[in-house]
């Protein structure tokens, strides 16, 4: 299996085959492992998703970084820059509205936007890793483009069963630094 997408369907078959229980404890799995790395007890500014089509679900990390009083962040398309990400912070109980992907996100506040060069950490979701810390996504290319010059730690969360041998990477793919998985922290040299 080294086509791009016939690696994604078989990816997303996998992680959509877990139970809601197993998600949910793969989530919060995922979450302490990621609270015990040292880029983020530093960060201040924390960039995160909500979860679709099983992506791992980072709510509960979510959670433990505004109880920590850490800033967080949340993807927005960006209406003007087509394939780009702006990143806003995150209220809980804010209006959110779906994107034209049917992903939830906040309303668009431009007072309430991040530069991506101030945020601390991104957590990204990702579709595929593979053991060199290549992440394959949806094939939209939003966080290739949106990180493109981003100089801080990007963090991919998944599931474990979305672990592939070797994926085949382009010349714009960025392998992460860090990938978290309910169960391991993996560090991977870029």
């Amino acid at each position: 299996m080294n086509d791009r997408n016939q690696i994604r369907r078989w990816a997303r078959e996998q992680r959509r085959a877990l139970s809601p229980q197993q998600q949910q404890n793969a989530a919060t799995a995922t979450a302490k492992h990621a609270l015990t790395l040292p880029e983020v007890a530093k960060a201040k500014t924390l960039a995160l998703y909500l979860a679709n089509d099983g992506e791992l679900d980072p709510e509960p990390l979510l959670h433990s970084l505004l109880a920590q009083a850490k800033s967080v962040l949340l993807p927005v398309l960006h209406p003007f820059h087509q394939g780009q990400l702006l990143f806003l912070r995150y209220r809980p109980g804010q209006d959110m509205s779906a994107n034209r992907f049917g992903i939830p996100e906040p309303v668009l506040d431009v007072q309430q936007v991040v530069p991506t060069h101030a945020v601390d950490v991104v957590f990204t979701p990702l579709v595929a890793f593979d053991d060199a810390g290549h992440r394959l996504g949806m094939g939209g290319g939003f966080y290739d483009r949106t990180l493109e010059r981003y100089q801080g730690p990007i963090i991919g969360l998944a599931h474990d069963c979305q672990q592939h041998p070797a994926l085949p990477a382009e010349s714009w793919d960025k392998p992460l630094g860090i990938i978290v998985t309910p169960k391991a922290i993996k560090r991977f040299r870029c």
